[in-house]
């Protein structure tokens, strides 16, 4: 059967009408009820594997936030089905490491780009193709950082597979890659590394849905190597604010152009 055509989505275990043509995609599925409680009259739709639904309303809007798992494949999989649910903006917010000594823990970094250093992205486009946001969704998140008056940066992102592969590069087999692309990614100004992004802004574009991402920074280990200040920050609280107000905005403004 035509995953378009199902009644109800394979995996996130959706039928129409269940979900908003807005989501949120968190990773991890232990944020969904928090994300959902800044929506008016939050429902749990559905809860299948690693995907976790809740719809409720911003502004009127019919929104929902659906949780991703860890990673490209999963990641992938969410924002098609919700596609095929006639979902068409999206925005990740997540979690990530710095990698720029600017970047602090507890900061929020709004994504201008990603790295493809993942290997769902490569099923969708060849490599040669930028993995970049939707300039409004980006612009969105930008003024929301503004209006929240949280600490935030704007730059490119590395997304990869493996969490182990950053973290212990030396113990692989390929640590001669893994460790000269790292420093490739600091002088280069990338701001820090996450594991969906560059997935889903190259499925967005592929659907043409719009895409952005805001990430909490939970630590940044060339912070540490270089013997800066700094604690770990688990509090996505400030991330998931701008995320929502982000959705407002755009929400706002797309019945303007509507009108």
């Amino acid at each position: 059967m035509d995953e378009q055509t199902r009644e109800r989505q394979f995996h996130i275990q959706c039928a129409q009408g269940e979900t908003g043509k807005y989501c949120i995609l968190p990773g991890d599925p232990g944020r969904c009820q928090a994300i959902a409680r800044y929506f008016d009259d939050p429902v749990h739709v559905r809860t299948n594997r690693e995907y976790v639904t809740y719809t409720g309303k911003l502004l009127g809007e019919p929104v929902s936030v659906v949780s991703t798992g860890i990673g490209g494949p999963s990641a992938a999989i969410a924002m098609e089905e919700l596609a095929n649910l006639g979902a068409h903006t999206f925005i990740r917010v997540g979690t990530c490491g710095g990698i720029d000594l600017s970047v602090r823990s507890g900061d929020v970094v709004a994504a201008t780009g990603a790295v493809r250093m993942e290997g769902t992205s490569r099923e969708y486009a060849p490599i040669e193709w930028p993995a970049v946001p939707d300039f409004t969704v980006t612009a969105a998140l930008v003024e929301a950082c503004g209006r929240l008056g949280c600490s935030w940066h704007a730059g490119v992102v590395q997304s990869k597979d493996s969490f182990y592969g950053q973290h212990s590069p030396a113990r692989m087999p390929v640590s001669y890659e893994l460790e000269q692309k790292w420093e490739a990614w600091k002088r280069l100004g990338v701001l820090a590394s996450e594991m969906e992004t560059a997935a889903l802004f190259t499925v967005a574009a592929s659907r043409r849905v719009r895409c952005g991402a805001v990430f909490h920074v939970i630590w940044n280990q060339e912070r540490e190597k270089a013997g800066l200040d700094q604690e770990e920050s688990l509090n996505t609280e400030a991330a998931v604010a701008v995320g929502v107000e982000a959705l407002k905005l755009l929400i706002a403004r797309d019945r303007a152009e509507k009108s």
